[in-house]
């Protein structure tokens, strides 16, 4: 069997890399757009739905839970042994002691109905978050949680893609288009060549919507720009700094190096790749109200990245009605890397054939939709 999947970001390339593992006939097709989320994303992986969401999707933020432990065991047996990600534990900071107490609660309560991914959960007074990121402001108090993770999105996708090639699975850059033949998608079309495939994977992150147009159908999901800063703090031993949320949503994130993430703006101005004046400040100013310590830091760098944001807030995963072939999966929002690796397994399987684990019809990725005029 062969299958075609478009896109080579961190959803696409976890379904390649579990076609190709079980030894399907894999061809990865990618144009390298400028923006893609996966390589612009913070990285910050979390074990538990955040925030009220339906049950479709909490059953796949909960399925991500339990999938990145066997993900880095199965890319350890394939001579993968950097893989991006560490479990470096994550704190939600904030003055309110009373509100940060209910949340260390309800946390708790999570993990005794069997939400293990959890870790240790724990309350801790100002100077005690201050121990654990030495740049916070001094007034924070913080719920800690053991087992949120960090991850280099770049990283781990191109570990899911030479993976992924060691199975056999073939990579292609340039432009594609879907081919269709009747009711049901073919293949792709490549420099006027058309590529044959028992089915594909369409995993086109924010252009997914431009790809399915010609095809008639115009799927609920746009670019939403999100701009992050990467900071160096000469010096500092940063790796194993914890993961920081605000209750604002705001974020800072520490690697190796001397070196912090903080964002993100969410901005719905279009394909427009540019840091601006108002966005580079507004993640300045969160991160500085949040670690005043990182004042002295140097700005290394601004990464501009279009997360696939849907309209209902809701990933797309799932094939379209009407039309064989093609599964879609996208949609992941802000929750792309933690979403991710899971969503490309789920799209592998169903372009196999299988049936999900979970019910996946809230998530069908043309609900919402209606028909357009295929273009030529």
């Amino acid at each position: 069997m062969r299958v075609i999947v478009v896109g080579a970001g961190i959803v696409g390339a976890s379904a390649a890399y579990r076609l190709a593992r079980q030894g399907v006939d894999v061809l990865v097709v990618d144009r390298a757009d400028v923006g893609q989320a996966t390589a612009a994303g913070a990285g910050v992986i979390f074990p538990w739905p955040v925030g009220p969401v339906p049950p479709a999707h909490a059953a796949l933020h909960w399925a991500a839970a339990d999938h990145y432990p066997r993900l880095l065991t199965d890319l350890a047996e394939d001579g993968i042994t950097d893989a991006g990600y560490t479990r470096v534990g994550g704190m939600t900071v904030a003055e309110d002691t009373t509100l940060l107490r209910g949340m260390r609660d309800e946390l708790v309560a999570l993990r005794g109905r069997g939400a293990t991914g959890l870790g240790e959960i724990d309350l801790l007074a100002p100077a005690e978050a201050r121990d654990r990121f030495p740049v916070l402001g001094p007034d924070l108090a913080a719920v800690a949680v053991a087992g949120i993770g960090r991850l280099d999105g770049r990283t781990l996708r191109d570990a899911l893609l030479t993976a992924a090639a060691r199975h056999g699975a073939r990579r292609r850059v340039g432009a594609a288009r879907l081919a269709r033949a009747g009711d049901r998608v073919t293949g792709v079309e490549m420099a006027g060549e058309v590529l044959g495939a028992h089915a594909v994977v369409l995993a086109a992150g924010a252009w997914t919507a431009e790809l399915c147009r010609p095809l008639g159908r115009d799927l609920p999901v746009y670019p939403q720009r999100g701009q992050l800063a990467h900071l160096l703090l000469p010096g500092a031993e940063t790796e194993r700094w914890p993961v920081v949320r605000t209750l604002g949503e705001h974020y800072l994130l520490a690697f190796p190096g001397s070196r912090l993430v903080v964002g993100a703006t969410r901005e719905k101005v279009g394909f427009d790749h540019r840091a601006t004046a108002g966005g580079v400040h507004a993640v300045l100013d969160n991160a500085l109200a949040t670690a005043p310590g990182l004042a002295e830091a140097t700005l290394a760098e601004m990464r501009v990245g279009f997360r696939p944001a849907s309209r209902d807030g809701l990933p797309l995963l799932g094939p379209l009605s009407g039309l064989g072939g093609l599964v879609v999966a996208t949609g992941l929002g802000a929750g792309g890397l933690t979403l991710g690796p899971i969503t490309g397994e789920v799209a592998a399987d169903l372009a196999l054939g299988r049936e999900p684990g979970c019910d996946l019809t809230p998530l069908r990725p043309d609900r919402n939709t209606h028909q357009v005029v295929p273009t030529a």
